[in-house]
């Protein structure tokens, strides 16, 4: 009798741990199955990426996503900082490995990194084989705006792309809004019979900015279905804007100009910075020009040109339409 209560308890003990077993076994499958839903599977300019979600380490290259991902409290391990405006808070943690600029960078800091995800683009698109020849490991995310695609569509693309990595859905929801509320806003107040002229100034000269594809302004006559002043053949998106006469331009009369103050973004600091306003008002050709007689120009936010993201063109469209509605 007292054989047969051991041997049951010898079997009870035996039949414990075998389900003890198969439950740290359950445990570890469900764990490892667990680990391996944590990534995101996205579509970028380059194809289908999975990346980790969150990643543990991120690298940023391209200048429209800096203020989206500090908005977010993404933290950086690092990043182009020298090409980052002042007002991305980035620009005063330390802690991040500065690569440089596009002119001069300092790719092979990337390693020290060990990033798990390279948001890159615009000026560091160049350096796409190199980062994935540095640190083959990680994800190298290219979500520029793509030639003939709607420039609005592609910068909400690239917000909602981002948020759905870092678990930020709901935030690149209202960045996509505000920036929809804005454009509505502008177009509502336009008159299609004003006539409207982008320019940049850099280094006291004006620049024309070619409607439709010229450097930032560009975009923005094809989201708001602004009508041209002046069109000219072969136009380029160049970084200082095209080299057409002020007399051109003044010449085209105007109703509204849009203007990009380069410098500002680069070099406010100079004792010989001239800006936007200051060339545009010492302007004697463009003096009697309707849109500078009626005070109807509307600058970019100072940090456009190192910045030119979302939160950029929203702030923007609102600016213009502020002003548009005030003239009606």
């Amino acid at each position: 009798m007292a054989h047969s209560r051991l041997r049951a308890v010898a079997l009870i003990g035996a039949a414990a741990l075998a389900l003890t077993a198969c439950s740290a076994q359950t445990s570890d499958a469900a764990s490892d199955a667990a680990d391996e839903a944590k990534t995101v599977t996205v579509e970028d300019n380059n194809g289908t990426q999975t990346i980790p979600s969150p990643p543990k380490s991120v690298v940023a290259t391209d200048n429209r996503t800096f203020e989206t991902l500090s908005s977010w409290g993404i933290e950086l391990s690092a990043a182009a900082v020298s090409l980052m405006p002042s007002t991305i808070p980035y620009t005063e943690d330390d802690s991040i490995i500065d690569l440089g600029t596009h002119r001069e960078p300092d790719l092979e800091a990337v390693v020290a990194a060990d990033p798990d995800l390279i948001v890159n683009g615009q000026r560091f698109t160049q350096y796409h084989d190199d980062f994935t020849e540095l640190v083959p490991d990680a994800t190298v995310l290219e979500l520029d705006p793509r030639e003939g695609e709607p420039f609005d569509e592609e910068l909400k693309r690239q917000t909602t792309v981002l948020g759905e990595i870092f678990g930020k859905q709901d935030e690149a929801k209202k960045l996509n809004d505000a920036l929809d509320a804005a454009i509505e806003r502008a177009k509502a107040a336009y008159d299609s019979a004003d006539s409207v002229m982008g320019v940049i100034t850099s280094g006291g000269e004006i620049g024309y900015v070619a409607p439709g594809n010229g450097r930032t302004l560009g975009p923005v006559f094809d989201i708001l279905g602004l009508t041209p002043a002046l069109e000219v053949d072969d136009a380029s998106d160049d970084h200082q804007g095209d080299d057409i006469s002020v007399e051109a331009i003044a010449d085209s009369n105007p109703d509204w100009m849009l203007v990009m103050d380069r410098d500002a973004a680069i070099s406010a600091d100079d004792p010989e910075y001239e800006p936007a306003s200051d060339v545009l008002e010492s302007s004697e050709a463009l003096a009697s020009v309707n849109a500078v007689k009626n005070d109807n120009i509307v600058y970019l936010p100072a940090d456009t040109y190192t910045n030119e993201g979302i939160q950029t063109y929203t702030e923007f469209f609102n600016a213009f339409a502020d002003a548009l509605e005030a003239a009606n």
